[in-house]
């Protein structure tokens, strides 16, 4: 799995920060991003819920060998 946030979609609403904290951050400016080392997301089970909840779509998960993922409304 990979997982990237588009900046320049984020608003710095925080949801992928308050679903998956060990995996997203914000950085100074608010906006969101996947923590160095977490871009594989591994070992949490919330990184979808956290796609999800982004309010402006920013965030996708790719799966290895797949398609991009975006999430699911």
């Amino acid at each position: 799995m990979r997982i990237s946030v588009d900046r320049d979609v984020c608003i710095g609403a925080g949801q992928c920060v308050l679903t998956a904290p060990g995996v997203f951050t914000q950085d100074d400016d608010g906006l969101g991003e996947v923590l160095a080392g977490r871009e594989d997301g591994h070992g949490s089970p919330l990184v979808r819920e956290a796609a999800r909840a982004c309010p402006v779509s920013a965030i996708t998960v790719r799966e290895a060998g797949d398609a991009a993922e975006g999430p699911a409304h």
